[in-house]
């Protein structure tokens, strides 16, 4: 239980460290595909680094963001695998930790960053006009779909695929 949760913070400052580094240092528009369509036209292409090495240091910490994020997978597995977890034990430990995830992003990024702190219209002030009469950020019909559905289907199919060869 103690791993899951010291997964689940690594897994959101992941996240989160993610986040900054592609809005932040690296500014590439391919990063905003999820972003709602209007979104994604207000959005001007940015040709210039932030400052001298701006990429550079946004694409380091992308990759320290990735390592992390499969170092909790792994972790996670072969903890399981060394307890001889069952599927429900493996299923447990993933969908906890990817509904708190999707919780954190919903709450944190969504609707403090992006409403509240107005953290993206900092770095992209051309979206301002977009996101005044939203009360949520973005794709809140999305967000629900992976928290309710797609995240659990994900927990249950790597779950089954665990506790499969931790029987073997």
């Amino acid at each position: 239980m103690l791993l899951t949760v010291f997964g689940t913070i690594v897994f959101c400052a992941a996240i989160t460290l993610m986040l900054l580094s592609a809005v932040a240092f690296i500014q590439d528009k391919r990063f905003f595909s999820s972003a709602p369509k209007e979104i994604q036209e207000a959005i001007r292409p940015r040709e210039n680094e932030l400052f001298y090495g701006a990429r550079a240091i946004g694409w380091t910490l992308m990759i320290f963001s990735i390592l992390m994020i499969l170092g909790v997978g792994v972790i996670s597995v072969r903890d399981g695998f060394r307890c001889e977890f069952t599927f429900r034990q493996f299923f447990l430990r993933f969908v906890s930790i990817f509904s708190f995830y999707k919780i954190y992003d919903m709450v944190c990024f969504d609707y403090f960053l992006l409403m509240k702190f107005r953290f993206f219209q900092h770095y992209y002030p051309e979206i301002e006009g977009v996101m005044e009469n939203r009360k949520y950020g973005f794709n809140i019909k999305s967000q629900l779909l992976k928290l309710f559905v797609i995240f659990p289907a994900v927990s249950a199919l790597a779950a089954w695929i665990c506790s499969a060869l931790c029987r073997k």
